[in-house]
């Protein structure tokens, strides 16, 4: 079998590099495609020709707006190609990459209509004594080369959601995916070179976050960073970016709050379904269910009673409901977290088997605020049912972490929903259902160690432009 290979691309070139790295079939285990590797030199070369192209590009926001268009009609096009490869280089289900793709086309049609609304602001200037002659407003300018370093787990939504804002701002990207699942990324970069946009303006680099990530952190030319991964690889890239501005979407432990009052059927059900979606390597995936003592049992017992009913296995399958995890190694990291957690006292309400790089659905009860599954971000598909006794007290487990990215409430009184929305600490409270759900208009990001800034192209080309001030001094 002819394996693909992806190069460097770079001011509009497919560039060729000695070295290559494999990527795999996430549930075979068969290499299925190389990429190059880029070197130090290849990540200058790319911030040279995306800050030259900044600097002299001619396109207007209506010729970026018909570009990012043209983009979200050609993945509609090419969907089958695009969502088969989710399916074999993440280990997504059919079902999961089927969603993925919904919502990269609207993203980038999102990005499009956003491309045509920049404004700014005027200022009202001549109210200060001593002013009266002078007009005052200010603009939105793009702030040049955008450095962009995208996670595995949805590698062609989230390259979406930086390079789709950046090119709509008038920005130039240095894209590098993870190098696990980096396919996507180079995908992204086809159908918008298809779509007719010029060289220059998207250029990609692969290698290791160590490497390529540090030489890109290294050259002060790129203006502002945008990740999505790990806390602690944010922390490091805030420390190393100086004064530059950075825009961090990292790790939750999401809390989900079921109280005595809410639809239980709805709510197991939905918990269910979005508990284990992608493997839950999702930063937003349900992991703490805290539910009212009175309806406990009630609702436990719906809960397992759909998780039982979830398909487990190939991904390619379309019935499955839960593939592999990005690796065998992560794998067997959630398995021994849920195996310390019994270990220490914790209740096996189902799952905790694994096959390989696919851990079953794994739900656990009887568990205590230090365990790991509790208090860090499992990324795993696996969840702990916590009973409380008041909200009061939910509320309280629900902020008692490090992490405030999204959570999620039941209810069915409206004056609890409000509290639970100005009570918990996190960037969004969803109410009446499961704090995974994310549409790409809203203003996406959290607090505390789960990040910097908001993503959704709107929110996202604000944090990717300056405000600059223009003052008029008129004449008498």
């Amino acid at each position: 079998m002819h394996l693909q290979h992806y190069r460097l691309y770079i001011n509009g070139e497919w560039i060729e590099t000695e070295e290559t790295i494999p990527v795999t079939h996430k549930y075979t285990g068969n290499v299925i495609a190389t990429i190059a590797k880029a070197s130090r030199q290849h990540v200058e070369d790319a911030v040279t020709h995306a800050l030259q192209t900044f600097r002299t590009s001619t396109l207007t926001p209506s010729e970026r707006s018909d570009i990012l268009l043209r983009a979200s009609q050609i993945a509609a096009e090419r969907r089958a190609e695009l969502e088969l490869s989710l399916v074999r280089e993440v280990g997504k289900t059919r079902k999961d990459a089927r969603g993925e793709l919904d919502r990269v086309i609207n993203t980038l049609r999102i990005s499009a209509e956003e491309a045509k609304r920049i404004s700014g602001e005027m200022v009202p200037l001549a109210a200060t004594p001593g002013s009266e002659n002078r007009l005052g407003f200010a603009i939105r300018v793009p702030k040049g080369v955008i450095g962009a370093i995208t996670p595995f787990n949805y590698p062609l939504l989230l390259s979406t959601h930086k390079v789709g804002p950046a090119l709509a701002a008038g920005n130039t990207i240095v894209l590098k995916p993870a190098t696990t699942t980096p396919i996507a990324s180079f995908l992204l970069v086809e159908i918008l070179e298809q779509a007719g946009l010029p060289k220059g303006h998207v250029n990609i680099v692969t290698g290791s976050g160590s490497q390529v990530g540090d030489w890109m952190l290294d050259d002060p030319r790129i203006a502002m960073y945008t990740f999505t991964g790990s806390a602690e690889v944010g922390t490091y890239i805030k420390q190393r970016s100086g004064l530059r501005p950075v825009a961090l979407e990292l790790g939750n432990n999401s809390p989900n709050i079921v109280h005595e009052d809410a639809d239980l059927a709805l709510a197991a059900k939905l918990i269910a379904q979005r508990s284990f979606h992608n493997a839950g390597q999702a930063c937003i995936a349900v992991q703490r269910i805290f539910v009212a003592e009175s309806v406990l049992d009630r609702f436990t017992d719906i809960y397992l009673e759909e998780v039982r009913a979830l398909q487990v296995g190939d991904p390619e399958h379309p019935d499955t409901d839960v593939g592999p995890m990005i690796s065998e190694a992560e794998a067997i990291r959630a398995e021994q977290w849920v195996q310390e957690a019994v270990g220490q006292g914790a209740e096996l309400l189902h799952g905790g088997k694994r096959e390989g790089a696919v851990l079953h659905p794994t739900v656990l009860t009887a568990t205590t605020p230090e365990m790991k599954v509790n208090c860090l971000e499992v990324f795993a598909p696996v969840v702990t049912i916590i009973p409380y006794h008041s909200i009061e007290e939910a509320f309280a487990a629900a902020n008692d972490s490090a992490y405030g990215l999204q959570a999620g409430i039941f209810t069915n009184d409206l004056n609890l929903a409000m509290r639970a929305a100005k009570t918990l600490e996190y960037g969004g409270v969803i109410i009446n259902d499961v704090s995974t759900y994310r549409n790409d208009v809203m203003p996406y990001g959290g607090i505390k160690n789960s990040g910097l800034g908001k993503e959704g192209p709107h929110y996202a080309i604000e944090e990717m432009t300056d405000l600059r001030m223009v003052v008029m001094n008129l004449k008498p």
